[in-house]
């Protein structure tokens, strides 16, 4: 006998996981809500990210103040009119670009002096130039420096070959780059854009699950069942996780045939270190519906304490070196900041084992954090 009921409850438990599975996957299937979740919004932030946002600048508005009509600075002039990088404006005076900066319509202006032929007759004099850019927008006036002086540097020096003037000895840089030779922020958008989605589909989807059994009033049928709180959680999320999987196996799809993402890493690491982070989005947002029995609540709490602090504080966008030290040390306690590390390492270097596995020790601990601490939060008690 002692041996017959073990064997019967461990049979009554798989029972009752196995009829909740179902009825949860019946649930997904018939809410239409669920599908736009994870199906249709993914899709759309990955359109987004791959052909709305980018970080390569293109095509910068600015101004050229031509000084000097001379053939040199016509000359330099057509060098930023061919080139792929600007939408120049010219005017013969500065003063009439002002209006133009104030309002945005151009990032700044380039200045030609009267005296710019001058390095000509003087080699040793570099013909200056004035870039004028708004400070209002830091990283745009950034660009506008550094496109502009690489610009005149390389007009300068092709000046200089075509004319015979002696140029002194410069060292010569051939830069490459590793990992995105190619320079291509779309790719460095799109794999860590997957993090944001799968931390938005983890935490929205199961916030809802249990804030709508109260609403709804099915928790009390639920309440009066045998189910265990082990066996609740588990048939809360099991089917959820497998929907999550599934959109991250589309969202990947869809990165790296249509948009070209590049993969080299194995497929089956990638695969094990989303279910890593799934397991901490789903436990987060089990957490916060099996607090909170509102919807909208739920759902609110989701995005401002899991969607937002992943966005900002993943290193997804902003760069967490140049943050505030305090606000980096907040960092270590976001998931989705080790998920975009691992992303980023196997789709655009590889299967960097060592760097891998860092980040996937604390993701395992904080997913463990959330489900315990939903297991305790989680009574079978209606007040």
């Amino acid at each position: 006998m002692t041996e017959v009921i073990p064997a019967k409850m461990h049979q009554g438990r798989v029972r009752r996981l196995k009829a909740l599975i179902i009825k949860e996957s019946l649930q997904i299937v018939r809410d239409p809500s669920t599908i736009l979740i994870s199906v249709v919004l993914p899709l759309l932030l990955l359109f987004l990210y791959g052909f709305g946002v980018s970080l390569d600048l293109d095509h910068l508005r600015i101004g050229l103040v031509l000084e000097e009509t001379s053939p040199d600075a016509r000359n330099f002039a057509d060098s930023l009119l061919d080139s792929k990088y600007f939408d120049v404006k010219i005017a013969q005076d500065r003063r009439e670009l002002y209006d133009d900066l104030t309002r945005g319509s151009i990032r700044g202006f380039v200045v030609v002096p009267s005296y710019f032929s001058a390095f000509r007759e003087r080699p040793a004099t570099v013909a200056p130039i004035q870039v004028v850019a708004d400070g209002s927008e830091p990283n745009t006036a950034n660009f506008v420096q550094y496109y502009v002086q690489g610009a005149y540097q390389n007009w300068l020096r092709q000046e200089l070959l075509l004319s015979k003037i002696p140029i002194p000895p410069m060292a010569n840089v051939e830069p490459r780059f590793w990992y995105n030779e190619q320079l291509e922020s779309r790719f460095f958008l799109l794999s860590g854009s997957l993090a944001i989605i799968m931390t938005l589909i983890g935490t929205l989807l199961t916030a809802l699950v249990v804030s709508r059994e109260w609403e709804r009033g099915t928790m009390e049928a639920l309440m009066s069942t045998t189910l265990g709180k082990a066996e609740l959680v588990a048939g809360k999320v099991i089917p959820y996780f497998f929907l999550g999987m599934v959109s991250m196996a589309i969202c990947v799809t869809v990165s790296v045939i249509g948009y070209g993402l590049p993969l080299r890493g194995s497929w089956w690491l990638l695969g094990i270190v989303s279910a890593l982070f799934l397991f901490c989005a789903l436990g987060f947002g089990l957490l916060v519906s099996t607090l909170c029995r509102s919807q909208l609540l739920a759902s609110q709490i989701s995005i401002t304490a899991g969607f937002l602090p992943a966005y900002i504080l993943s290193g997804f966008l902003f760069e967490i070196l140049s943050m505030p030290y305090w606000i980096q040390l907040l960092t270590n306690l976001i998931p989705a900041k080790y998920f975009v590390q691992c992303l980023q390492t196997i789709f655009l270097v590889g299967n960097v084992w060592e760097l891998i596995l860092f980040n996937m020790i604390p993701m395992f601990f904080i997913g463990l954090f959330f489900f315990v601490l939903t297991a305790r939060k989680t009574v079978k008690r209606l007040d």
